[in-house]
């Protein structure tokens, strides 16, 4: 009689032990799910070196920008996939000369790659001083290199000046090409020595209506 009872117990806490496995088992599997984003976007600020001539001067750049795809269609023109609004903010601080140098601009292009975004923008305001760049479109590039840990960070950053956009003039000449066409950017060349990025993708989408 005691095994019996023993039997019948044992079953009983099988039989408990697999009702609450199944009504647990729903709940575990009703996690939600990860949307997807709506639109694409980079944002973030960080300074960064350059490799190829290392000096004390401190470059950072602050990005906050969002994909508006055929944001520009008009009449015909049904816009770009392309599309972007948002920000760039350029700092360069010079310690031989105190000095400090600021533009910023507004946002006329965006896309991405798992991780990647390049980005063109048109300049509003230099500091005094600063280059001649109001009216002019400029090239920027972002890598997100993840989650980083306190103090250390894998991003980079690249931007189109310098020898980035260079042409060749009547007499052969290297120049620096003051056009930059929409969406033209190099890759993200400089390391990020403090601050960082984030990178959210998603794919261009068809045109409107197609």
């Amino acid at each position: 009689m005691p095994k019996l009872r023993t039997a019948a117990a044992l079953t009983v806490a099988a039989a408990t032990a697999l009702t609450v496995t199944a009504a647990v088992a729903p709940a575990a599997s009703a996690r939600p799910e990860k949307k997807e984003p709506k639109v694409a976007s980079v944002t973030g600020w960080g300074e960064m070196r350059r490799t190829y001539h290392q000096d004390q001067d401190v470059r950072a750049f602050a990005f906050d920008a969002r994909a508006t795809p055929y944001a520009t269609a008009e009449g015909d023109f049904p816009g770009s996939p392309n599309d972007a609004k948002g920000t760039v903010r350029i700092s360069h601080y010079s310690p031989g000369l105190n000095v400090t140098i600021t533009a910023s601009g507004h946002v006329d292009s965006l896309t991405t790659a798992p991780g990647y975004a390049a980005m063109t923008a048109v300049i509003d305001e230099v500091s005094e001083g600063g280059p001649d760049w109001v009216g002019r479109r400029l090239g920027f590039s972002v890598y997100d290199g993840g989650k980083d840990r306190p103090g250390r960070t894998r991003d980079r950053v690249g931007y189109g000046w310098e020898f980035m956009n260079l042409t060749q003039d009547e007499n052969g000449r290297w120049i620096e090409n003051p056009h930059t066409g929409k969406g033209m950017a190099p890759a993200p060349f400089g390391p990020v020595t403090r601050g960082g990025f984030t990178v959210v993708h998603k794919d261009l989408p068809p045109v409107p209506g197609n």
